[in-house]
Parts: structure tokens; sequence; C-alpha cells
């Protein structure tokens, strides 16, 4: 017994030590980063239960830009492990270019893990040779002249989303973000599976696009990658809870959604005749036949998660920007009066709207890119992690510590946007060389970059200035509309952006333009 007793004591003496020195070893790993400042820690846990319990609020973001006022453009926040945060938009953007093509900085395996276990291995969970021949398939049909054709398309569910407003009863509050969801939904559906933008509009390949449920088993989705992304283990969607058994019904609903689209789009691949005639004209244009087509590589298995994400990137981030672009025209009527005065300029000289008449919209195209400044409703969910000891901006950053950032503190950053907390789409507008436009990261950088930043444009533009033609409108619930934010993946208003809108009876009515 005694003997027993001493080899456990041994054993466990053995493990103690063994926690001590890697304890120690990852200190001393990591000394470099001990001297930046960084928010108070638990004893074991480091960040990790305020980062928890941020994501579990709703407020990532806050807790990011919070920390970042408090301890300055650069900190470290710890994990088991040291994530150093910037909020310096060009510091940003420089280290994620050059960090990207010298291979020094990666995305950071606990991230990819949590892309991947939404449906499967995505686009945006991969690496290397993987994610460059899935880039290079669908990177085509996200150019600028490739979202050009679509053209027609965004117009066409613009146009409806006007009319649904049009029948709004007079008096009558708007929450403006719910059908700016239903907008981008209806777009990326079009685009993607061939779905028409017109409910009414029978779509045979599979079951109809249901605004709400298909919307509600996303932010299931999402708001999962984003409790895994601070720290939440994978294998407990697999225990008997509540937020698992959401996880897998709404994975169920999703697949069920897209199966016989999925195996349609494949059997049109294999050149079954039988496909041909079951697929209508729209679905045989489609982004899913167009990929399934010409990469081989895809199979029902890959394309299902790709889909998904594809979806789910294409709806929250567009719809979003559009309700913060809404609150902030509202609070400024200055801003306001000077693009509704260029949408009528616009549309007076043709009265309607073309690809050609669009590109004079530029006052437009800066109120959305000052509104993503403000608002990067993206802001937090991605991170990269060093592959070797590198310096950034001073600091030495160990192989292993993470880089992330808070853009959301970046766009209030004084040196780089003076007047940080004025709306001021001018900003955007410079054509001098000498004082060139500010930095824009709110879609990304370096290779990465997002893939949907010229329909988001399009998708933006276009549906503000047919608002601008068609109505004047102000917020029901004042600035709080766009102070009382949340994060479930995207940062979101939590009143759904509620307005008063009222017609402008004496303006023309554009004419549609024809699919």
């Amino acid at each position: 017994m005694a003997q027993l007793l001493g080899a456990a004591l041994l054993v466990g003496s053995g493990a103690i030590a063994l926690v001590a020195w890697q304890r120690w070893a990852k200190q001393r790993r990591f000394k470099s980063l001990r001297s930046l400042p960084s928010p108070p820690q638990h004893w074991l846990l480091g960040n990790i239960p305020q980062l928890l319990g941020a994501v579990k609020n709703r407020q990532l973001f806050q807790i990011l830009f919070d920390w970042s006022k408090e301890f300055g453009p650069k900190y470290v926040y710890w994990v088991g492990y040291p994530v150093l945060v910037l909020s310096q938009p060009k510091l940003i953007d420089s280290t994620i270019v050059q960090g990207t093509r010298d291979g020094s900085l990666v995305r950071t395996g606990q991230s990819q893990r949590a892309w991947n276990d939404l449906m499967g291995p995505i686009m945006i969970g991969q690496d290397g040779a993987e994610w460059q021949w899935r880039r290079k398939a669908w990177n085509p049909e996200f150019s600028s002249g490739g979202v050009s054709q679509y053209f027609a398309l965004v117009d066409r569910a613009c146009h409806q989303t006007v009319t649904q407003l049009q029948a709004t009863p007079p008096g009558e509050p708007v929450p403006m973000d719910p059908l700016f969801v239903e907008l981008t939904m209806r777009v990326i559906a079009a685009l993607v599976l061939g779905i028409p933008i017109a409910p009414s509009q029978p779509s045979p390949e599979g079951p109809p696009l249901e605004i709400e449920p298909t919307y509600d088993a996303m932010a299931v989705l999402t708001y999962r990658f984003l409790r895994m992304a601070v720290g939440e283990k994978a294998w407990k969607k697999y225990l008997p809870t509540q937020a698992s058994r959401d996880y897998w019904a709404a994975r169920n609903y999703l697949e069920t959604f897209l199966r016989s689209r999925l195996d349609l789009a494949l059997a049109l691949r294999d050149g079954d005749p039988a496909a041909l005639e079951k697929a209508s004209p729209l679905f045989q244009q489609s982004m899913l036949v167009k990929i399934a087509a010409k990469e081989p590589h895809y199979t029902r298995a890959t394309l299902l998660p790709e889909i998904v994400e594809m979806l789910i990137a294409g709806t929250d981030t567009t719809a979003h920007t559009l309700s913060f672009a809404v609150g902030e025209l509202a609070l400024n009527p200055s801003v306001f009066q000077q693009a509704q005065a260029t949408v009528d300029r616009v549309f007076n000289e043709q009265d309607t709207m073309t690809l050609a008449s669009f590109k004079q919209l530029s006052y437009l195209q800066g109120v959305v890119k000052e509104t993503l400044r403000l608002y990067s409703v993206a802001s937090g969910t991605t991170s990269l992690q060093a592959t070797r000891n590198i310096v950034i901006n001073g600091v030495a950053l160990p192989a292993g510590a993470r880089v992330f950032w808070s853009t959301i503190g970046a766009g209030r950053d004084p040196e780089t946007y003076p007047q940080p907390d004025k709306f001021l789409p001018d900003r955007w507008l410079t054509e001098d060389r000498q004082t060139p436009a500010p930095p824009m990261i709110d879609f990304g950088s370096g290779p990465h970059r997002c893939l949907g930043e010229h329909l988001a444009m399009l998708e933006s533009t276009l549906m503000l200035a047919y608002l601008l033609r068609h109505f004047d409108w102000e917020l029901v619930n004042g600035r709080s509309s766009v102070e009382n934010l949340k994060q479930n993946l995207l940062i979101y208003p939590v009143d759904r952006m509620p307005v008063y809108l009222h017609p402008r009876s004496r303006q023309a009515t554009p004419q549609r333009s024809k699919l």
C-alpha cells in the first residue's frame, strides 16, 4: 500500500512539475509581450472569462474597443497565449499585407477550426493550396466586372424593397434592418442559388427561400463560431444542451434547403440530360452551377458548407451597414441633403438607374465607406498567428503569439481620421494625390480581402439611392439606434433601426430596369 501511495505521489508531483515547467517556459517565451499594457487577468484563466462574458452578452466588439481606449493602440490580452491587439488602420493594413505575403502570419488554427466546424471545410477556414483553388474558383464571380453583370438583378431587388416600403401605412414606424436582411438574402440567394428575387415566382430546383427561418439558422451557426473563436470547445456541440440542439437543428435546416440544388448542379456538371430539363434558366446561370461546372475539386460535401458561407457572408454584412447608413443620414441633415441632391441629379438626367449613371453616385459610396468606418460590422471576427519570431511596429512578437485587431477602434483613430466622431463622407472623395483618401480596412487587407466587396458596395449604394429618391425619414429612437449595439458574429442595431418614412410624392417614379 505504501509503495502504491509513494508511486501515486511521485506521478502527481511529476505532473505538477511538468505543468509548472510548461508555464515557466511559456512565460519566458512570451516575456517580450509582458511589458505591453494588458487588461486585468484571472490568475489561471487570463482574460478568457471576460471575453466569454462579452460574447455571451453579445458585446465582444465593445470590450475590444474599450480596451483600446484604455490601453492604447497596441495592447495584449491573454488566453493561455498572448494576443496582440492593434487599433491603428495603417498598422493593421501593413501588418496583414506584409505578414500574409512573407508567410510570417497565418490564420490561427483555432479560428480555422471554428469556421470549418460550422458545416464542414470552407474557404475562409483554409490556407495554402486548398484556399488558393477555392478562391480562384470564386474570384471571377465577385470581381467588379463579374458583379456588374448582375446590376439589373440587384436593381430589381432594391426596387422591390421600395415597393414594400411604399405599402407601409402612413405614420407607422418601419424597422429597416429586417427589410435590409431580406433584400441582401434575396440577392445572394439569386446570385448563388438561382432563386428568383420575387418571392411569388416559383423555384423548381428546391424548397422556397423562407427569410426568417433561414436567417435564424445562420445566426445560430455564426454565434457558435464566435464562442469557439474565444475558447469554447468543439466537443460541446455533442452535449445534451439547448445550444447543442439549436446547432444541429440549424445545420439540418440549411442542409435540407440546399440538398436538391446541390445535387442538381452536380448532375448538370455530369451532363445528365434529365437535370437540364429540371433546371430553370436562372438556376443554370447561378454561381453554384458555374462553380460546380468549372471546379471538379468541389463535391456535395465541400459545396454545402461553401454555399452556406456565401449566404452568411452575403446577408448580414451589407444589411447592417445599410441600417447604420440610414441612421447616420437621419442624424446628419446636411449629409442627407447632399446625398439626396446627388441622387436627384442622376435620376433627373435619365429618369432611371443604369450601370453608367450608378458610377455618378460617388458621394453615396462615400456615405457607405464612412458608415463602415464607424460601424465596422465584422469587427473582431478573425485573427492571425506568428509562424516565427517577428517585429510589429517595434513589438517583438514570438512564434505562436496571435495578432488581432479592433476595426471599431481603428475607425476612430484621430491620427488617421481627423474629427473621428463626425460623419464626413467627403473624407473618402479626395482627388488630391498629395492627400490621398485614408485607408479602408473594413473589407480586410491582403490576399484574404473580402470576396464580396464589390457586391456589397453595389447593393448598399443602389439601395440608398432608391431610398433617398423616394423618401425622407427620421429615426424613431434617435441616436440610441446607432449607440445601442450588439454582436452575434456581426454588429447590429438592437432596435432594428426603426424610422418614420415620409414619401417624396413630388418626385417622378424611376423606371425599373429589366432583367
